[in-house]
């Protein structure tokens, strides 16, 4: 049998690299196992978007940002729409497989969502 790693994030990860308003804020820590389906992506999502980097994993966070946030997680907004922005991203790296794997993507998503809220019960 496998252990799976189980890691944290808190907000002091969040925070503004000027060290803003919210400086030695500490909200509540959402812990979630490495056994999820789709962990392995939110987790380097969150990261992501902790230091400032678009990259796949984080636009793939912020589609899921309500649900997510609803299960604890603090998850920025945006104004505009992270879902054409995925795909677009998606569209420039693999071209025409795009949509096959924004679907994906999503579906992993979802899974780790539904995962959450069964381990949250």
């Amino acid at each position: 049998m496998v252990a799976h790693e189980s890691r944290a994030l808190s907000w002091n990860q969040w925070q503004a690299p000027d060290g803003g308003p919210d400086a030695g804020y500490t909200r509540l820590v959402v812990e979630f196992s490495d056994a999820l389906p789709g962990a392995d992506l939110v987790r380097a999502g969150l990261s992501d978007l902790a230091n400032g980097i678009e990259s796949i994993e984080s636009l793939l966070v912020l589609v899921g940002a309500p649900r997510l946030r609803r299960l604890g997680f603090d998850v920025p907004d945006t104004p505009d729409y992270p879902e054409d922005r995925l795909y677009a991203k998606l569209a420039a790296s693999i071209g025409d497989a795009a949509h096959s794997q924004y679907n994906a993507l999503i579906r992993r998503l979802v899974s780790f969502e539904r995962a959450m809220e069964c381990a949250n019960r």
